[in-house]
């Protein structure tokens, strides 16, 4: 006995039957994404000036943190031309020189920067001419594991290395004498050396990198230049 099963043929749309038009959806999302996008703008432009203004006052606060003494500051931009005054249509990285109260230039504050655990660091480091040496740092943007890697700017043991930090220059004048590098904790034997800090080694490495890097760059210039940031006193 042989069993017949027929199979239905499954149902089309039929001539009346309604179908989604896909035109007026496109247009619907395209302006959507048009409009979010314009308020993103608008967002963006209206907070600006706040974000500078944040990050102005942030700069200014960590250049008097790191020149202890300093009271007042004069902005300078080390460009293709030296060390010229802030302004006027200069263009280059700014730097500070930071000045006592009896006018005394206590020293010039200049920014680094060095890949750390999570991304960039970024820092403004203080320099004395009159010791040759780093004598304040501060983490200015991280995103380092709280905890650990942002020891590098709490910890007051490791901060004293920045203290009296040597950044002497070579008899010419154009590099350091001694590169600025981290070493193991304990076993710190030069004043150009940085004692590491337990559990933020990664985080460590980076300002010491940021720090030699940073020495490099400006203190030659600060040597050459030094009768000019002197006069700046306001």
């Amino acid at each position: 006995m042989s069993i017949k099963v027929e199979l239905q043929p499954q149902s089309q749309p039929g001539a009346g039957a309604q179908v989604a038009p896909s035109w007026p959806m496109l247009r619907t999302l395209a302006g959507i994404a048009i409009l979010s996008g314009l308020l993103v703008v608008l967002v963006y432009q209206a907070t600006k000036p706040i974000i500078a203004e944040n990050e102005r006052i942030l700069t200014e606060q960590a250049v008097f943190e790191v020149l202890p003494g300093a009271v007042s500051k004069v902005d300078f931009v080390l460009s293709d031309q030296g060390l010229v005054p802030a302004g006027e249509g200069a263009v280059g990285i700014s730097v500070f020189a930071g000045f006592a109260a009896d006018g005394q230039l206590r020293g010039v504050a200049f920014p680094g920067a060095a890949r750390g655990y999570q991304d960039v660091i970024q820092f403004l480091f203080g320099y004395d001419p009159a010791c040759e040496c780093i004598i304040g740092s501060k983490v200015l943007r991280s995103t380092e594991t709280p905890g650990l890697g942002d020891k590098i700017d709490t910890d007051p043991v490791f901060l004293e290395n920045f203290v009296a930090l040597d950044a002497s220059l070579n008899p010419e004048g154009t590099g350091l004498a001694n590169p600025i590098v981290l070493v193991a904790h304990g076993t710190k034997a030069a004043p150009w050396q940085i004692d590491g800090i337990s559990g933020a080694t990664i985080s460590g490495k980076a300002m010491a990198r940021a720090a030699n890097d940073a020495a490099e760059r400006f203190v030659p210039s600060i040597r050459q230049e030094l009768a000019k940031l002197v006069e700046a006193a306001p």
